[in-house]
């Protein structure tokens, strides 16, 4: 049987839920007869994996060094196949200013943004945020792009709280997104497969907090996942549609999960791309997959194979 090594932990800010995630899945893959070994991946240990000699690995990484291409790239170079996408849809994926264009340029529906610049913010603040605001007005998302698990994301209603989420979200990235505000359904897509896609059945997803962030995300009782999701057929077909597009628009492999709110036009907007989505037990795809008939342990198995491919 095949020798799996998963990477998990990692330095990002997403770090627990990786260690989570990683855990799971060695465990997963025991159970279905592989050989596994784990790594707590720093960067700093990264010829480690050389000496584990993987036929694959299993990336439960969240965040920087994990998602964003660069322990794809690494692994291309070894020649060691690796689960989810490769390094181009990694990087784009992972940035969410990279993938609102990209989806621009496809005629995708996603929400009116505006990008802040930390240096043209440094020089003159009043001016970008007068900007913004005419661009945009209240309320509105600002994002640090390169972070998961809505990491560094801030809803604002006004200017006051406008000039602190700005602040806060640049300790994260020197390039902020800021997103119209949308009101509507919360929806989510996972979809496994690389030529051939299945789109797993859609879940809506409810919060007891503002919007569904990282407390939300992983403490038991501040979320609830809705399988099916209350939408019409209609809107889920759209739903289904648009996952494969920006799946095959991006080049992504193995699997991933796509964010969309429905707004009260019932169009689905899409908010993101996740190449390397959560695998803990509150995760989103493990719960698609399951209801589907698909067990976590063969989600896993499946998912290896794919990379194995």
């Amino acid at each position: 049987m095949e020798k799996v090594l998963v990477l998990m932990g990692g330095t990002s800010a997403e770090r627990e839920v990786s260690l989570r995630s990683g855990n799971s899945v060695a465990k997963a893959l025991l159970e279905a007869g592989y050989y596994v070994d784990m790594l707590d991946f720093k960067g700093d240990n990264i010829n480690e994996i050389i000496g584990y000699s993987p036929d694959v690995v299993f990336i439960a990484l969240h965040g920087e060094n994990g998602e964003d291409g660069r322990i794809q790239g690494y692994l291309d170079i070894l020649g060691i196949p690796y689960t989810s996408s490769g390094l181009t849809a990694s990087a784009i994926g992972m940035n969410k200013i990279l993938t609102k264009k990209m989806l621009l340029l496809d005629d995708i529906p996603t929400a009116k943004f505006y990008i802040i610049k930390k240096a043209d913010f440094a020089l003159n603040s009043a001016k970008e945020i007068k900007r913004l605001i005419d661009k945009l007005d209240f309320p509105l998302v600002i994002k640090a792009p390169s972070q998961g698990s809505s990491i560094g994301t801030y809803i604002v209603k006004d200017k006051n709280s406008l000039i602190t989420a700005i602040n806060d979200g640049f300790n994260y990235d020197s390039e902020l997104l800021a997103e119209q505000y949308i009101t509507g359904v919360e929806i989510t897509a996972a979809v496994i497969g690389n030529d051939k896609l299945e789109v797993l059945p859609l879940i809506e997803i409810t919060s007891t907090n503002e919007f569904y962030d990282y407390e939300s995300k992983y403490t038991k009782g501040k979320c609830e996942h809705i399988i099916p999701a209350r939408i019409d057929d209609k809107v889920m077909n759209k739903v289904n549609s648009l996952t494969e597009r920006i799946y095959k628009l991006l080049g992504c492999k193995g699997f991933a999960r796509v964010d969309f709110i429905i707004g009260r036009d019932n169009i689905p907007y899409v908010l993101e791309i996740n190449t390397v989505p959560g695998m803990t037990d509150m995760s989103l795809v493990p719960d698609a997959a399951k209801a589907k008939g698909i067990s976590y342990i063969e989600l896993c198995d499946r998912i290896v194979k794919l990379a194995l491919k």
